[in-house]
């Protein structure tokens, strides 16, 4: 909804912009100055920005509980249960096994390649959380071995998944574009890796090197990841701590390229699908983690539900803050921001392409969430496609990666950034905004070449 004075007098206008930013600057304030929980901090100017934007009071409370059982609601399984299966590798010394094989392969000189390659290939199916629990672990203790900064080798990692979640199909905001569209997914995935891998693996070899990030010397959280160093023979075997480590990203890519190569339904599909859910592939995975990493080589299960118990007491506040910053984006959302964006730039004349990155990334500062930027902006967007001769798998991949840009504290993947890195909000915001801005500002770069290299072809 469109509340009364924002399309007024001149004067009137920037209003739910100027609100968004001053509830941005006093979160800060709150969370660096008055070290105030982040949980509450971003429930305080939550309640305050709904005020200020006319949601009446007692439709506020429900406001936040929508946002923060959305968002929860979301990711707890994903986060939940992922942290126990990376606790139990850790704990087993599956991690320290994985990683210690990748050192093998590359050498620590080349352990960022090796995190790069491993995300972009699990990310390209699955999603930027469900992928960062999976491949963190392994983070964490290619860290504790090689006594390197946590940024250094974590960093390329959240890179690199960002740009496979945002950029492309089949994640779920490139993909409703595209059925907006009416726009080919698999073009759109195939123009898309041209501009995705080569912007994704140069922001995350360039990011760790800045002299602002190598200042960042955060330590591991406590609780994520075992402190035990594992001897030789303590360690089970790189076949079953690989195949455990790969086991929900076959079940989810399985079910994603299912679905994208079949069609109509059946009860193989459904049963694809089920087990290709992310809830249910990690729940298979910890499953079989709890017997390949318990009984099988000697740990008894009570050691093993320690292992996700002591996850579990790891991530109660890192939910809780995500779930706060649920709470904040659903109060912009019901404040009418995005209904303002949309006709504020109804009227602006710019390149179709240019227009319609620029509305995702604008939407995308204003509410935090990814996919409610794309989903606004495809249909801004959609009828400045009719006649302008853009391919529609263009348009899609420049909205998306228009949704990346500007993460910051009304983003919840900004705090699950924050908290698994252990960064302060500064930091975080100096680490994650300013890479998110440069992918989706190189990302828009790379459509308008695709564009024009396949008019040149006349493809």
């Amino acid at each position: 909804m469109v509340h009364a004075g924002d399309r007024g007098s001149k004067g009137n206008w920037p209003m739910p912009l100027v609100v968004v930013a001053v509830g941005v600057l006093i979160l800060l304030f709150l969370m660096t100055k008055l070290r105030l929980n982040g949980f509450a901090a971003l429930l305080l100017v939550a309640v305050g920005v709904g005020m200020v934007r006319g949601i009446p009071l007692e439709k506020i409370p429900d406001v936040l509980s929508e946002g923060i059982g959305g968002q929860i609601g979301d990711t707890m399984l994903t986060i939940g249960l992922g942290a126990m299966v990376g606790r139990v590798l850790g704990d087993s010394g599956a991690a320290q096994r994985i990683a210690g094989r990748l050192l093998d392969l590359c050498g620590p000189r080349w352990v960022q390649v090796a995190m790069i390659l491993s995300a972009m290939l699990i990310g390209i199916t699955m999603f930027y959380e469900v992928a960062f629990v999976i491949i963190v672990p392994v983070a964490f203790t290619l860290v504790r071995v090689t006594r390197a900064n946590l940024l250094w080798v974590g960093l390329p990692m959240s890179i690199a998944l960002s740009t496979m979640h945002s950029f492309l199909p089949p994640h779920p905001g490139p993909t409703s574009v595209a059925a907006t569209f009416h726009a080919s997914v698999g073009l759109t995935l195939f123009y898309g890796l041209f501009i995705a891998v080569p912007a994704g693996a140069l922001v995350a070899l360039v990011w760790p090197r800045l002299p602002f990030v190598r200042r960042m010397n955060p330590s591991i959280p406590t609780g994520l990841v075992s402190d035990r160093v594992f001897t030789e023979e303590e360690m089970p075997g790189m076949g079953w701590s690989l195949s455990v480590a790969l086991l929900p990203v076959v079940l989810i890519a399985g079910a994603a390229v299912t679905g994208l190569a079949g069609s109509g339904s059946g009860p193989v599909l459904h049963f694809v699908a089920f087990i290709g859910s992310a809830p249910i592939a990690l729940l298979l995975t910890l499953a079989v983690a709890m017997w390949a990493f318990g009984p099988r080589i000697g740990r008894s299960l009570d050691e093993v539900s320690a292992s996700c118990r002591s996850a579990a007491q790891a991530m109660a506040m890192i939910l809780l803050v995500i779930g706060a910053g649920g709470a904040f984006k659903q109060v912009l959302v019901e404040g009418g921001i995005s209904d303002y964006i949309k006709d504020a730039t109804g009227s602006w004349s710019l390149s179709p392409i240019i227009l319609a990155w620029l509305i995702a990334a604008i939407l995308r500062v204003a509410l935090g969430s990814a996919t409610v930027a794309v989903v606004t902006a495809s249909g801004v967007a959609l009828p400045l496609l009719a006649g302008s001769g853009v391919r529609p798998e263009i348009m899609v991949l420049a909205i998306s990666c228009g949704s990346i840009a500007f993460s910051h504290v009304n983003d919840p993947g900004f705090w699950m950034f924050k908290e698994y890195f252990n960064l302060s909000v500064i930091d975080a915001i100096k680490a994650r905004t300013t890479y998110t801005t440069v992918l989706s500002v190189l990302g828009l770069g790379g459509v308008l070449a695709m564009e024009s290299i396949l008019d040149t072809l006349g493809v």
